[in-house]
């Protein structure tokens, strides 16, 4: 079901597999014949991550593209999930191949940022011949473990602001050390997006069981890599950001990646951390050219 919006995007609801309903913003609708986008967020982000962007791929004069970017299970407006041991990236994989069956959507690029990354290298088993292109955005075949315990950390103990303002200083203060290079308004764009506001105040615009699906993780040992599946993806064009300052993304592990896909380009975000504000410095740009040479160079085969 489609709701349209004055915003530049509609609102997509769907049925997922086992019947629980779920939501997509589309932007563009009119399709160019360009490949479409596909936007998948972190943990316990939102198709708002992605407005910015969605709004520059889908308007370009040059090649403008639908853009579909999802709220998993329990994440915006998506329903929540009663069985918390469906949050789960093999699961949230199965959803967003059901919303691309629904729209008649056979074979797209996708922006995978963080856990939505980790979703790529799921459908690239699932179901390889859907992906024509794919942006990795501070994620890769190995999570490093202070990372992950770095988010964790932060979600058990996340403040509970009664204001925008302090929600925005809220974020400067647990965030800003990793992220020198944004400014205010860039605060306040993530604000907007991981939090709603209700009576209590601003709250994160996710299901609280989210957090519940890492407390079983013992940080101090590896955490298993997805090497196979990434490996897996080396016919695909492929474009890797790293924020310079990421602790969930290592340096050596974006050197192995080129290392194993020859072809990978890759972008370093200077002054950002985990994971790299896609709507800035000038990440859309460099996202949409990427995007074209693939197109054009599979086009040309």
């Amino acid at each position: 079901m489609l709701m349209s919006s004055d915003q530049g995007f509609s609102d997509f609801f769907y049925r997922a597999p086992d019947g629980l309903q779920l939501h997509a913003r589309i932007y563009g609708e009119a399709n160019s014949g360009a490949w479409p986008v596909v936007c998948l967020p972190g943990l316990t982000r939102n198709a708002r991550d992605f407005h910015e962007l969605a709004l520059y791929l889908s308007r370009r004069a040059d090649g403008p593209r639908k853009v579909i970017a999802f709220d998993y299970r329990g994440r915006g407006l998506s329903d929540h999930d009663p069985d918390v041991g469906h949050y789960n990236v093999g699961v949230e994989a199965g959803d967003v191949l059901a919303a691309l069956s629904a729209l008649g959507i056979e074979q797209a690029a996708f922006i995978g940022t963080s856990r939505g990354g980790l979703i790529i290298h799921v459908l690239g088993a699932l179901k390889p011949a859907v992906l024509k292109a794919v942006v990795l955005n501070d994620i890769g075949p190995v999570i490093e473990a202070e990372g992950l315990a770095h988010i964790r950390s932060y979600l058990e103990r996340a403040p509970k602001p009664k204001t925008f303002a302090e929600a925005v200083a809220s974020q400067r203060h647990t965030h800003g050390g990793d992220f020198p290079g944004l400014a205010e308004i860039d605060w306040a764009r993530m604000v907007a997006a991981i939090l709603r506001e209700t009576e209590a105040g601003w709250v994160p615009d996710f299901d609280p069981a989210l957090v519940d699906t890492l407390a079983g993780i013992d940080f101090s040992k590896p955490l298993p890599d997805l090497w196979p599946q990434f490996e897996a993806l080396a016919a695909v064009p492929l474009l890797a950001i790293r924020g310079a300052n990421s602790k969930l993304l290592s340096v050596a592990t974006l050197d192995e990646m080129r290392r194993r896909h020859p072809g990978m380009e890759s972008i370093t975000v200077e002054g950002q951390g985990h994971a790299p504000f896609l709507e800035t410095g000038g990440l859309p740009e460099a996202i949409g050219g990427f995007l074209d040479r693939a197109e054009r160079k599979v086009r040309q085969k």
